[in-house]
């Protein structure tokens, strides 16, 4: 039998110390098979987490941790059980069948399932022990060069916080279909928050960077470029005056501000929420919900990006899904047990916070593709408007599809230039109008720096987001006034 992915790094996280081997596994599905389900699954993992933050100069806080589980899951039609335990051991995973046969109304027998393991190995990031990438001492060391480095960009910068985080995870799946997968993911970060004093004035500046790979990663060029992100931001905004209100055009920058299709697009594409007839998509497949040209993809198989998966949280290898083509709408982000209640297939969309949550249908990489205009020309084809290229908090609503993103550096846009910086706009809409008044799409397209999350139902996960330059005719703005 091959063996899946990192199976014997793997092995010595989870089966070793708990002294079990596939044959408990194959066992243990067997009790859950019976009874007529449509679905089982378990889903093992071990993850150690690290986390350090400097503030002004000053260790502020650490941490370690480590997390380790099986969950189990069944599910007749849209029915499930699902049970969970920190304990791995042979007697516990028939205690855990048990538990969620007992919470199905069936009985469990003696039944074993064959594993057939998933063959190939992937590329998208390697499988390295981060462990091995240093002690406290190192990582507070790099939060310290960080400090130091932004203090000597600009004489204004009168206060520094860095935090590093750095997540190992081992996860296992094995299902009633015989799915055999395992993965090791790595991920590291850093963040940086500046705040700029001048003429008794303070503004603030943000960056970050991460990905799925090792330290070393984070260094040079990369960390570099977070820094003067960071420090430009906050001078800048020393500058900035209120932002105008009202309906205007609005020129989003490439990476990061593709956060706004992903709350104000994405969500309403994953299945769960089409199954059960709440997303404003509800109903639309094959129709055009966009602007020509408009086409967005997720992409669970990027190499080395935070939202990447080599195989998500039921088995299935990280993929390409096209959701909106040309304006239309093309897909749906499937897990195994919508795909299974839908007639569709799974897009490598299962994910799941932990071995102590249900998986569900969540973004990977959720990005506009690139268009064929010169960004420059985007700007200059605008005579009065914003130019947003920084987001903080937002918020939308998956029924209708309103949202609200507030800005954290943007900049008026007048006679075709970018003049000067504003504060306090928030960008107000409804995600499909906001698709439609699209007009001009760049040729820039860049994903975010790996340091954007998502929260959906309480479980929150790593995630990426990315566009080219956009202009989007129609938006309101509320902000300042001018």
């Amino acid at each position: 039998m091959t063996t899946p992915f990192n199976f014997e790094a793997v092995a010595a996280r989870i089966f070793t110390p708990s002294d079990l081997d596939p044959t408990d596994l194959s066992r243990t599905l067997g009790a859950l098979a019976m009874g007529g389900i449509d679905l089982a699954d378990l889903f093992f993992e071990s993850k150690r987490s690290r986390s350090f933050r400097l503030e002004n100069g000053r260790v502020a806080g650490g941490s370690f941790q480590i997390d380790q589980g099986v969950g189990a899951r069944v599910a007749r039609g849209g029915q499930v059980a699902f049970a969970h335990s920190a304990d791995m051991r042979p007697a516990a995973l028939a205690t855990l069948a048990e538990a969620v046969r007992g919470l199905d109304g069936g009985s469990g027998g003696e039944a074993r399932v064959p594993l057939a393991a998933r063959a190939p190995d992937h590329a998208l990031y390697p499988p390295i022990d981060l462990d091995a990438a240093g002690d406290a001492a190192t990582w507070i060391a790099l939060l310290g060069t960080i400090d130091a480095k932004a203090r000597a960009a600009d004489p204004r910068v009168v206060q520094v916080s860095a935090f590093v985080r750095v997540v190992d995870q081992a996860i296992l799946v094995a299902d009633l279909d015989g799915r055999f997968a395992s993965d090791l993911r790595p991920m590291v970060q850093l963040f940086v928050d500046v705040v700029a004093e001048s003429g008794g004035r303070r503004a603030r500046g943000q960056g970050g960077l991460g990905g799925r790979h090792g330290a070393a990663e984070l260094l040079g060029d990369r960390l570099d470029a977070m820094l003067a992100k960071a420090v430009t931001m906050a001078v800048t905004n020393l500058d900035a005056r209120p932002a105008p209100t009202g309906t205007m055009p609005v020129v989003l920058g490439p990476g990061y501000p593709g956060v706004l299709f992903h709350e104000a697009i994405g969500h309403g594409l994953e299945a769960d929420h089409h199954r059960k007839k709440l997303s404003v998509f509800d109903g639309k497949m094959g129709e055009r919900i966009a602007a020509p040209g408009v086409t967005v993809v997720d992409d669970g198989s990027l190499p080395g990006r935070i939202g990447s998966l080599g195989v998500d949280d039921e088995g299935v290898p990280g993929a390409r899904t096209t959701l909106i083509e040309d304006g239309f709408l093309t897909g749906l982000l499937q897990d195994r047990l919508n795909a299974g209640l839908m007639n569709g297939l799974p897009t490598g969309n299962g994910r799941r916070q932990s071995y102590a949550h249900l998986p569900m249908p969540r973004m990977t990489n959720t990005f506009l593709v690139a268009g064929q205009d010169d960004p420059a020309d985007i700007v200059a084809s605008v005579r009065d408007g914003i130019y947003a290229t920084a987001f903080g908090g937002g918020r939308v609503d998956i029924v209708t599809g309103r949202f609200n993103f507030s800005t954290t550096q943007a900049w008026r846009i007048e006679n075709g230039r970018i003049t000067a910086p504003v504060e306090g706009a928030t960008l107000i809409g409804v995600g499909h109008e906001a698709l439609r008044h699209i007009s001009r799409i760049g040729n820039d397209l860049a994903l975010d720096d790996g340091v954007a999350s998502c929260s959906k139902q309480g479980q929150n996960l790593d995630v990426g987001v990315g566009q080219p330059t956009i202009r989007i005719d129609q938006m309101m703005v509320g902000g300042g006034t001018a």
